[in-house]
């Protein structure tokens, strides 16, 4: 079973990334000048990353010609998804979802730089029990719910 306190840890100093690029460039520009400010700042935050890394889902243990691209990928286990968008929706959730459990990273966080407040929402994707959990460990059964 997935340790969410060990996990939350481990997201600590990206989440202080996020609010420090928010805090600096404010809400209202699109998403590539954030990824760009972004990437920056975990350098300079000396944070490892991969940023836009591509891979190609498994079906059946074989790779499939389809390639996703995760706009971050920190510390090996933590995938970043930015937004620039009015709100969040199930589909932005989903898409972070997916990604979490086809690449089976316990992390996941998913940014909005638009509004003022409440960028940050952060998930955890348990590989034992294939489940998506929300940061106070209840199971996201549909992504509509949230």
């Amino acid at each position: 079973m997935i340790d969410l306190d060990v996990e939350k840890r481990k997201m600590y100093d990206i989440v202080g990334v996020i609010h420090d690029v928010h805090k600096y460039l404010g809400p209202g520009l699109n998403e590539s000048c954030y990824q760009e400010a972004m990437e920056l700042q975990l350098k300079d935050s000396a944070i490892p990353y991969k940023r836009e890394m591509a891979f190609h889902p498994l079906f059946r243990g074989i790779e499939l010609q389809s390639t996703f691209r995760i706009d971050f990928l920190c510390k090996e286990d933590i995938i970043i998804e930015l937004k620039a968008v009015p709100e969040i929706n199930s589909n932005h959730r989903a898409q972070l979802f997916n990604y979490m459990r086809l690449l089976e990273k316990p992390c996941g966080i998913l940014v909005n730089f638009l509004p003022k407040f409440d960028i940050v929402e952060r998930y955890f994707y348990d590989k034992e029990s294939k489940n998506i959990l929300a940061v106070d460990g209840h199971i996201i059964k549909n992504y509509r719910d949230i």
